[in-house]
């Protein structure tokens, strides 16, 4: 493969990722899913949840394409790498940006605001019904999302925290 290809392949699996990331949070772990998701919208002190065993799922099968990959294609083997690329940001910016699991900082303004806006209202359900932003890098108006949670709050899709404000 070219540079070009490995380049195009990588930001293509990125890209890829963030929409698969999304399908899989929506209707895997807001679905048949939610057994392992659950703890990760309640309140707790556990430096792990069940929740993690996603990313021992999904780097398990990364591994895999990484191996298989290497005999195969090479197309294959950049992808995952992609996927890895994606990983790591998905880490940096969830667990590390808007849920603090790394580090303390909280955005005043910007696009990383807008993300932690985003997943925290996200959170603003109870329960695995309902809810908004179930990407994790692109994250939409916050004023929008409110008002779509407003929306299924009184359509009686989901029940949305008090301090949701929406």
């Amino acid at each position: 493969m070219s540079v070009a290809e490995i380049v195009l392949t990588v930001i293509g699996a990125v890209v890829f990722m963030e929409a698969f990331a999304w399908w899989a949070h929506k209707y895997v772990m807001h679905g048949w899913g939610w057994a392992w998701h659950r703890d990760h919208h309640e309140p707790h002190d556990n430096v792990l949840e069940k929740n993690d065993l996603f990313a021992v799922v999904f780097g398990s099968i990364v591994i895999v394409m990484f191996i298989v990959g290497y005999f195969v294609s090479d197309f294959l083997w950049w992808f995952a790498l992609g996927i890895t690329v994606y990983g790591l940001i998905y880490t940096l910016i969830h667990d590390g940006l808007v849920h603090q699991r790394y580090f303390n900082w909280v955005p005043k303004r910007g696009y990383a605001k807008r993300l932690v806006q985003a997943h925290k209202l996200h959170h603003a359900t109870v329960g695995k019904e309902g809810g908004v932003s179930f990407g994790f890098v692109f994250a939409r108006d916050p004023a929008r999302l409110k008002a779509e949670l407003r929306r299924q709050r009184e359509a009686g899709i989901a029940v949305v925290r008090e301090s949701a404000g929406a």
